[in-house]
């Protein structure tokens, strides 16, 4: 990839967000959950698909804080439309671990 200018990487809004609900997308093409996320009172509940299915479980899921880009254009993905992208990192295998903070903040943060 290039190099993007600062203003580039500005137009993204990522934002900490809690996990309030993740349930089983069996509908998706790849394996994925659906999330609930809380990005906090000005951004309000955002869905989002994640292919995050080989490191965690739903019930795993709920309450964890983790972070999103919030202004993308919505993705309808089969009968499901995710509202805001889950941040996350490959391991060595290639599985996807979170990113998330290492202590709490308000819900609805902004990454700087």
């Amino acid at each position: 990839m290039g190099e993007i200018g600062i203003e580039d990487f500005l137009k993204l809004d990522i934002r900490l967000g809690r996990v309030i609900d993740a349930q089983p997308f069996p509908e998706a093409r790849k394996p994925a959950f659906r999330l609930w996320i809380d990005f906090g009172p000005e951004i309000g509940v955002r869905k989002s698909s994640a292919q995050i299915t080989e490191r965690y479980a739903p019930q795993t899921l709920i309450g964890r804080l983790v972070m999103g880009v919030v202004n993308l254009p919505p993705r309808q993905i089969g009968p499901f439309r995710s509202e805001a992208l889950t941040l996350g990192v490959a391991d060595a295998d290639g599985a996807v671990i979170l990113v998330a903070p290492d202590a709490d903040a308000p819900l609805g943060a902004r990454l700087h």
